[in-house]
């Protein structure tokens, strides 16, 4: 790309006090494909009925926040609600088990038998996901994508984005809910400054030539969020934004406007970045 003069000076300010969100202490990764949402993703109400039939189903339900849920800083809850069913289930930690597992169905069967029932009505559709893998790889009944290497991270604190979308919205949470294959999440280090740099301006600024769809969304998959180049804070700017950051998710929480607060976490930005006024006129008209 052939960079104006002002946008080469905003990018060697970038660069000069920036790190690659790679090469940071964190993990992003992708949500979870079930590969059939009908069977696995159930209401609040389809939950207490689970969970009236047989108490131990609540084990493995747990809150799921799809793309259309994230609003920046925080998400509206649909009361929607995952089956959370890895491959071998419940029998994963085993290791001898290669492949579909008929002892690891049966053991499914006898010790969550409402849940079973529940997706053994959707056996057929569950069947026909991927005839390469289910039943071949997996059992019909489990989830076609659970994190195998990282699902526990979903329990930690996290930042959850949509990964397809016209507006660029990165939420805060650590509610221990899952996230949908039309997210993608990270968790580690400097969550709540993370949250708050990128549902800056700047942060829109450097998004804005991220790879796009056919009708002009943009695509914040993994691979275009690594490269983000984003100042690591000292423990003081760090602590500057989370006391900023809190205050955000109070003003939301109370139903009111935060730009005040928004604004204030551009200053510091701009500021760290050591950006001119010319500058930063330019980041915001864009």
């Amino acid at each position: 790309m052939i960079l104006s003069s002002i946008e080469q000076g905003i990018k060697a300010k970038v660069e000069a006090v920036g790190t690659p969100l790679k090469d940071w202490d964190i993990r992003i990764n992708y949500g979870i494909k079930t590969g059939f949402n009908d069977a696995f993703i159930i209401t609040g109400e389809k939950r207490k009925e689970i969970i009236e039939k047989d108490p131990k189903s609540a084990e493995i339900i747990r809150p799921i926040l799809r793309g259309r849920d994230i609003k920046k800083y925080g998400y509206d809850f649909a009361d929607l609600w995952l089956l959370f069913i890895p491959w071998h289930f419940p029998l994963q930690n085993n290791s001898s088990i290669k492949g579909a597992s008929e002892r690891a169905e049966n053991e499914f069967k006898k010790q969550y038998p409402a849940v079973y029932n529940h997706l053994l009505g959707y056996k057929h559709g569950l069947s026909n996901r991927n005839k390469a893998e289910t039943g071949v790889n997996y059992e019909w009944y489990a989830l076609q994508r659970w994190g195998a290497n990282y699902w526990e991270d979903f329990s930690k604190q996290k930042i959850v984005w949509k990964r397809v979308g016209s507006i660029l919205r990165f939420s805060f949470d650590e509610s221990n809910a899952l996230a949908l294959d039309s997210t993608c999440f990270a968790t580690g280090k400097y969550i709540k400054y993370l949250v708050a740099y990128l549902n800056s301006k700047v942060a829109k600024y450097l998004m804005k030539d991220s790879p796009q769809t056919g009708t002009g969304d943009l695509l914040i998959s993994v691979q275009a969020i690594e490269p983000l180049i984003i100042p690591i804070p000292t423990d003081s700017i760090n602590k500057e934004f989370e006391t900023i950051f809190d205050k955000i998710i109070l003003m939301i929480n109370q139903k009111n406007e935060y730009n005040i607060e928004e604004n204030e976490i551009d200053l510091a930005i701009y500021k760290m970045l050591n950006l001119s006024n010319e500058e930063i006129d330019f980041i915001e008209s864009q």
